[in-house]
């Protein structure tokens, strides 16, 4: 069911907003599937752009310790310090923590590696 601006009475206006809603719905699926398929663009942080990206919000100094222990990838330009948002999200991915389990597994088989194994 179609409706022109012209032809709308007051008794067609329940249907008529029930057509623009499933509409709206309609578009906001398809604008939802798309920014799926369309990747972000990589972009460079400043220090002060990358401690507010960064989840626990880190003190500047607590960047400079990381970036003097060489913990963090970090450009330099000049005295510009510069931080590649896809090498960014690459580090807090690989900074993850060992269970118990898996640290116990680990050890297990260095020392089965060894010769003479477990005694």
């Amino acid at each position: 069911m179609t409706f022109s601006n012209e032809n709308l009475t007051f008794e067609q206006l329940p249907q008529a907003v029930s057509l623009l809603i499933n509409e709206v719905k309609e578009l906001k699926t398809l604008l939802q599937v798309n920014n799926k398929d369309v990747e972000q663009p990589d972009r460079w942080f400043n220090l002060q752009e990358l401690r507010e990206y960064l989840p626990d919000r880190p003190a500047r100094q607590t960047v400079y310790g990381w970036i003097g222990q060489r913990a963090i990838p970090y450009h330099k330009k000049g005295k510009k310090l510069q931080f590649l948002k896809s090498e960014i999200d690459s580090w807090l991915k690989t900074d993850k923590r060992k269970t118990a389990a898996e640290l116990h597994a680990e050890a297990l088989a260095y020392v089965n590696s060894k010769k003479g194994g477990l005694r």
